[in-house]
């Protein structure tokens, strides 16, 4: 009988470091509705829930996934995952998948319930939403045709992390769009997409010799660079034209305090040569990302 693996090891593979980067879509989200005037503490608190259950859900079954298609072996760069050294065996990570999976969908209807109630069409389009959500998090590497393995990771974080993440908690918690919301939703989107990106500059070689055919891969080193650049620095135009449209006062500009290291560590990513050494700025643009939404929606408020 296998022995249940320690907490220790859970928590290793639930991978604490990528949870910030999950939270920063709410915060914005749920900032922008405060913004407005018109917002529920229980949406922001269930909304948070539920984005943390669905970044745990992804990485234990990426953890799954990539050990169950021989890309985490020995040459993989970033840190050992759980099934990877056997701290936790296949079937019991294949069942943790399935209880967050169920964790997930049980936080999301609660999140629906309380913030439509009985709007039915919304409510189903939401629902919708939140089983792709669900099956994103893990078909990005399960299953023989997982996307994460053609390229389009990049896409699909956006989508996630970004746009539905950010529009989705800012409509339940007002009931209402405005098109300027898609400004910072767009530069959380991107900045999400950029760790994806260091993860896979990180691991190409390796990823390449195992068929895992990500963005990074099929750019090549030197122009998945330019592409970072483009994210991290596509993430501050789209901040800024959005206080430009709805400048209220200097504070709005806030957020620039954090420009500072993301284009210091955006330069120094560009002449790493070392691609170990790019792991160190995946926690770095993750917290950057939490603090860029945090000094957002603060600048916004005062």
């Amino acid at each position: 009988m296998t022995n249940p693996p320690s907490l220790s090891s859970w928590l290793k593979a639930f991978r604490l470091r990528t949870l910030p980067l999950a939270l920063s879509s709410i915060i914005m989200g749920s900032g922008l509705a405060v913004f407005t005037g018109s917002y529920n503490w229980t949406v922001i608190s269930l909304a948070a829930l539920t984005t943390i259950l669905l970044q745990i859900l992804s990485n234990l079954a990426n953890d799954y996934g990539d050990f169950q298609k021989g890309t985490d072996n020995i040459h993989r760069l970033g840190p050992e995952r759980a099934v990877q050294s056997g701290e936790i065996s296949v079937r019991q990570m294949k069942t943790a998948v399935i209880v967050f999976a169920a964790l997930s969908l049980l936080s999301g209807v609660g999140l629906l319930f309380v913030a439509l109630k009985a709007q039915v069409g919304p409510a189903l389009l939401f629902l919708v939403i939140g089983l792709a959500a669900i099956a994103a998090a893990i078909k990005y590497t399960v299953g023989k045709n997982a996307y994460g393995y053609s390229g389009l990771g990049d896409l699909f974080v956006f989508l996630f992390f970004g746009l539905a993440g950010v529009l989705g908690t800012y409509y339940l918690n007002t009931l209402s769009l405005s098109w300027d919301v898609l400004l910072p939703a767009t530069s959380v989107g991107l900045l999400s997409t950029g760790m994806l990106n260091l993860n896979n500059m990180r691991d190409i070689d390796n990823d390449i010799q195992s068929g895992k055919h990500t963005l990074a891969s099929k750019l090549g080193l030197r122009n998945a660079k330019y592409y970072h650049a483009f994210l991290v620095l596509g993430a501050i135009i789209a901040a800024l034209l959005f206080v430009w449209i709805d400048y209220s006062s200097p504070w709005n500009l806030l957020f620039l305090i954090v420009v500072v290291p993301l284009l210091i560590d955006l330069r120094t990513i560009w002449k790493t040569t070392n691609q170990q050494k790019l792991d160190p700025f995946l926690k770095r643009l993750a917290l950057s990302t939490l603090v860029f939404a945090l000094l957002f929606v603060v600048g916004l408020l005062l």
